[in-house]
């Protein structure tokens, strides 16, 4: 096995991985029987970035707890790590927070959104046919395949995906898909759809104000909150 000259590394074998950061790109020799949490110190010793910051990625969130050798990692395999140091975080935290404290607020004063008319003539449809089955009470990684079934603003189907490995969401309807930058995002919105509280609606924000969400209709409710970690990041505390 090849040896990157480390006494520990000495006699096991090695894997050759490409760790990709903020536009930098680390060249690391690592062991396939270490853990998804040892490559996590890793790449912390290389950017300087908190295990607790990192959302790492190989074919989907990297588990901590699995082998490389388990998750099937290969010589030349792309590990794209996404998240901000901690100087980062409170360079840019302070004001969003205080942002959202203020959307927040004003939700609360507001009636419900699934009451608003804007969302009835969506919602007063009825649940699509083929949307994907939900579970309640549970909170699910997000799924391989992309979320659909759904509706838009507009009453047409769309379709989620989320294509972690190039940092985007892709909303997709039977026209065209669009693909966004997670960074684009500037916040993601949801609540409970009234009578079927399995199922969600939820918001994203494109622009500076809210007259550029984009609305979906009928999340299932076990992947909200995974959706608005992939999105925004699990770092930012709101």
């Amino acid at each position: 096995s090849v040896s990157n000259g480390s006494d520990a590394e000495s006699g096991k074998e090695l894997v050759e991985l490409k760790v990709i950061w903020n536009k930098n790109k680390y060249d690391v020799k690592f062991c396939l029987d270490s853990t998804g949490a040892e490559l996590k110190q890793k790449i912390h010793s290389l950017t300087g970035l908190p295990p607790a910051m990192q959302k790492v990625m190989f074919k989907g969130l990297l588990p901590e707890e699995k082998t490389l050798r388990e998750i099937k990692v290969t010589n030349g395999a792309k590990i794209m790590v996404v998240g901000s140091t901690i100087n980062d975080v409170l360079a840019v935290n302070t004001p969003k927070e205080a942002a959202q404290q203020e959307v927040k607020a004003e939700e609360n004063k507001k009636e419900p959104l699934c009451r608003q008319k804007q969302h009835r003539k969506v919602l007063d449809k009825g649940k699509p046919d083929d949307v994907m089955p939900s579970v309640k009470g549970v909170q699910e990684r997000l799924p391989t395949v992309p979320l659909s079934g759904m509706y838009n603003k507009s009453g047409g189907k769309v379709r989620l995906t989320f294509k972690l490995e190039q940092d985007q969401l892709w909303i997709g309807t039977k026209e065209r898909t669009e693909k966004l930058p997670m960074g684009s995002i500037k916040n993601v919105v949801s609540e409970p759809i009234e009578g079927h509280e399995d199922y969600h609606m939820m918001a994203f924000q494109l622009g500076p104000t809210e007259a550029s969400y984009y609305w979906v209709y009928w999340v299932p409710t076990q992947y909200v909150d995974a959706i608005k970690d992939t999105v925004l990041g699990k770092w930012q505390y709101f």
